[in-house]
């Protein structure tokens, strides 16, 4: 029902319809429609096309309709961020002739936020994520390059590192969890001395995530692995960070501190961490990564504020970053089952590099990582930061062993 207040009276929508069909138009003012639903159909008129031709501009302007006006050639430059702070460098590893292994790695030492700014003096590195037992539940694409190693903790090590070139090795010491085998620190410890045994790159030793069992664990395997400048994984304001800090300096390695994506939590761990005794250029930072899809804005955030605040001159964050970069092979949309979606071998690798090159670009030196092409590919991307722009084109044609199993 339509009520025209000019009339005072209802008027029957039919009624109006047969109107307009009558006159073929009708103007109606000061109206108020009362309905559940008002649907209004606009025909919406043809495209417009234009004919394109290469010579369509000169025709134009030939014909004085448009009138062509060359723009001069500038000379640019980039522009150029001046910082009066710096990243520390953190280094892995120790060579032989002070002790160590033989493999050094370094990260940090930034001067700059881009490349075009200042190349840095060190490659972004990856380390391969492994775990003390069995992971069935990896995505198949991944499970499948480990699957004969899985039982075998040092294979596993030694495979990251013989076929997939790894610089780093992460291990995980799930087991350690009360919830899953609560092994003790002791057999950590020892499974932590074979590793060192098997390969000689530097490690990162992680534990369950247990924040009781943690401090225990890192420290056990702080122990065995003297003198050999490792990154134990982690220090948070969770746990008894000061138990892991004491480890560090004792047997001379570095800590990870973890906080949750806010600049000023990873800030008060640091602070803390040094009151603790922890050496400054010790401390690698880890503010947290959400997986492309899942909140990586924050992660951006997170990490550029404090790579900023290191450039500045704050010496509380000036430290390297580290991302857990694995995290994106959580993301369903990389490993489910899905026709519409593609193939997952393609979907898992494209998830964890897309993750890693935008943490990479907020300033992150270090990649927790699990798929081989993933870690290929963002190693290689990676190379080129060390160089100013033009310098060095990417490697595409050395992926003999991407294919998937």
């Amino acid at each position: 029902m339509i009520y025209n207040d000019r009339l005072g009276e209802v008027m029957d929508l039919n009624a109006l319809i047969k109107i307009i069909e009558k006159v073929g138009k009708i103007e109606i003012e000061n109206i108020v429609i009362d309905a559940e639903e008002l649907i209004i159909n606009i025909p919406s008129s043809p495209p417009i096309t234009i004919p394109q031709t290469p010579a369509l501009k000169e025709t134009l302007a030939e014909e004085g309709l448009i009138k062509i006006k060359e723009v001069p050639e500038l000379d640019w430059e980039p522009p150029i961020e001046k910082y009066k702070g710096y990243i520390r460098e953190v280094q892995f590893g120790k060579p032989k002739s002070e002790g160590g292994r033989g493999k050094v790695v370094k990260i940090g030492g930034q001067r700059a936020l881009y490349r075009f700014e200042d190349p840095q003096p060190n490659p972004p590195v990856v380390t391969f994520d492994i775990f003390d037992i069995p992971m069935p539940g990896l995505p198949k694409p991944i499970r499948q390059y480990f699957q004969d190693v899985m039982e075998d903790p040092c294979e596993w090590a030694r495979k990251c590192v013989k076929d997939f070139g790894a610089d780093m090795i992460t291990i995980h010491h799930i087991s350690t969890d009360p919830k899953i085998k609560d092994k003790s620190p002791k057999e950590a410890a020892k499974l932590m001395e074979d590793l060192l045994q098997a390969v000689d790159v530097p490690f990162v030793i992680g534990g369950s995530g247990n924040p009781q069992k943690d401090p225990l664990v890192l420290e056990a395997c702080a122990e065995v692995a003297e003198g050999d400048r490792c990154l134990l994984a982690s220090a948070n304001l969770e746990l008894d960070y000061k138990k892991v800090v004491d480890a560090a300096m004792k047997y001379d390695h570095n800590v990870l501190a973890w906080s949750i994506m806010d600049p000023n939590m990873a800030r008060d761990l640091n602070r803390k961490l040094i009151e603790a005794g922890l050496d400054p250029n010790r401390i690698v930072m880890d503010p947290t990564t959400c997986a492309l899809g899942y909140g990586i804005e924050f992660s951006i955030n997170a990490m550029t504020r404090l790579r900023l605040s290191g450039l500045k001159g704050d010496e509380v964050v000036n430290m390297p970053m580290s991302s857990g970069t694995t995290n994106a092979n959580g993301a369903r949309e990389a490993w489910m089952v899905n026709k519409e979606w593609g193939p997952r071998e393609y979907r898992l690798p494209l998830w964890e590099i897309t993750t890693g090159i935008t943490m990479m670009l907020c300033g992150v030196d270090l990649f927790m990582m699990l798929n081989p092409i993933a870690v290929k590919t963002l190693k290689e991307i990676g190379k080129t930061l060390t160089t100013k722009p033009g310098e060095v084109k990417l490697n595409t044609n050395n992926y003999e062993w991407i294919t998937c199993p």
